[in-house]
């Protein structure tokens, strides 16, 4: 089941290593607001539109950062910039526990999303840039992606430990101080990572062309806003947009539906979160097989109806706790395991030369729409209609969404980055898998 993995060269693996644990970092210091909402709640005495507000900018601000670190990422390497995004948002997440008043948490927030869209994004480019065989690109992209498992299950334990130790009004800010000790570790494994093969030929070759630094920003924004990488990018957005929304509405307001619906207590709703999180890790490995042997469309769809299912049948069908424990085991594999091939879909879909830049707006500006989600869930359940079908009405309108984009996508399986993206003027995406160039799945031998 791991032979692939073996078959890895030391810097793939550093590769992988590296970004597995930031991007769990990542997930760590941005899923932590997620848990003490409730708390906010009481102490400042919040709104739900405003808790959900605070997500939705942190997610905008994503959005700047993303594209930022990709256009200097294209520019100057993978590894440089990243090595400066976890700092960023680890140190941002810290501030967080510092804030007195909601727009003071607003702030800081917005500040860790400007590092938070350039980590996560970057990562999985560089895992999908690193790994030499095509036929392997969907496990180790969805491998990598797995690691938002561990960072939302360290995020779940970190709330249970530290609201058993400290009253309500302390532990709230040691959880979001906490977020900046793992970075640390994620910076010293990252000191020795070289940059991509791909990487470093495409700025050999532009090097060789006489381009100098390449164009400017603007010009590679621009280019994404011609024809064909705008269809790509649209797509691409509203694939990831989606997910990613299904996904912040459900995260975002589970455990305030734990405590306040279904009468948990803080041990009650990690219990329930633990079965939740399991599944989901289950999820990321299933979907990262499934990409590469289905193919990236068939996943996203079986992944996201199923999850549709789920999500109206863990919140809207009256079942004991004791059910909905269970539940939550398939409800995360479904959740989650949708992801699984969105770095290699994204990463398939742009020329070596403008890659980072590409993924960086088109999965924030999935993010950005998928920030509406939770302000929704937020706004629907104020007098609207209860939580939980706000919820389960949310998660599947993006779960639709997924569903469509998947279905007018080309099929990138197998295909070689060398060829990615295709002649700015003479491809364009399709629902048409056969449109796609693909090149042989065999690997460069190492």
């Amino acid at each position: 089941m791991f032979t692939w993995f073996k078959d890895l060269s030391t810097m793939e693996r550093k590769g992988f290593y590296g970004a597995f644990l930031g991007h769990a970092v990542d997930v760590f210091d941005f899923m932590i607001y997620s848990f003490l909402i409730s708390t906010l709640l009481t102490q400042w005495g919040m709104s739900k539109s405003a808790a959900g507000a605070i997500v939705t900018w942190t997610l905008v601000s994503s959005l700047v950062g993303a594209i930022g670190a990709g256009v200097l990422a294209d520019r100057y390497g993978r590894v440089r910039v990243l090595r400066w995004t976890i700092v960023v948002f680890a140190v941002a997440c810290f501030l967080c526990g510092l804030a007195n008043t909601p727009e003071q948490l607003l702030a800081f927030r917005m500040l860790q999303g400007l590092g938070f869209g350039g980590e996560s994004s970057l990562c999985m480019v560089l895992v999908t840039e690193m790994i030499r065989n095509p036929a392997h690109r969907g496990k180790y992209s969805g491998f990598t992606a797995s690691s938002y498992s561990f960072g939302w299950g360290a995020a779940a334990v970190a709330y249970a430990i530290t609201f058993s130790i400290f009253p309500a009004e302390t532990a709230w800010r040691v959880c979001f101080f906490m977020g900046i000790l793992p970075a640390l570790v994620v910076i010293y494994l990252r000191r020795n990572l070289e940059e991509p093969e791909v990487f470093t030929k495409s700025q050999a070759e532009r090097a060789a062309a006489g381009a100098g630094s390449g164009p400017t920003a603007w010009q590679q924004l621009a280019r994404l806003g011609r024809r064909p990488l705008l269809g790509k990018t649209v797509l691409c957005s509203l694939l990831s947009g989606g997910m990613l929304g299904a996904y912040y509405a459900i995260a975002t307001w589970l455990p305030t539906f734990l405590k306040t619906e279904r009468g948990l207590s803080v041990f009650g709703t990690s219990s329930y979160l633990a079965m939740t999180i399991a599944g989901s890790l289950v999820g990321y490995v299933a979907g990262a097989y499934a990409t590469d042997r289905w193919g990236r469309r068939q996943t996203y769809i079986a992944f996201a109806a199923g999850a549709f299912v789920m999500a109206l049948v863990y919140m809207v069908i009256p079942v004991s706790n004791t059910s909905m424990l269970f539940l939550g085991f398939p409800l995360g594999v479904l959740m989650q395991g949708v992801f699984a091939g969105i770095g290699a879909t994204i990463s398939e879909s742009y020329p070596n030369d403008i890659r980072a830049t590409g993924y960086g707006v088109s999965y924030n500006v999935g993010r950005v729409i998928g920030s509406l989600f939770p302000l929704t869930v937020g706004w629907l359940s104020t007098g609207r209609t209860s939580l939980p079908l706000a919820i389960a009405i949310v998660a599947g309108v993006g779960y639709m969404m997924v569903m469509g984009a998947a279905l007018l996508l080309p099929e990138t399986k197998g295909m070689d980055l060398g060829q990615a993206g295709g002649d700015d003027s003479a491809h364009e995406p399709s629902g048409d898998a056969d449109k796609t160039v693909l090149a042989p799945t065999v690997g460069k031998p190492a």
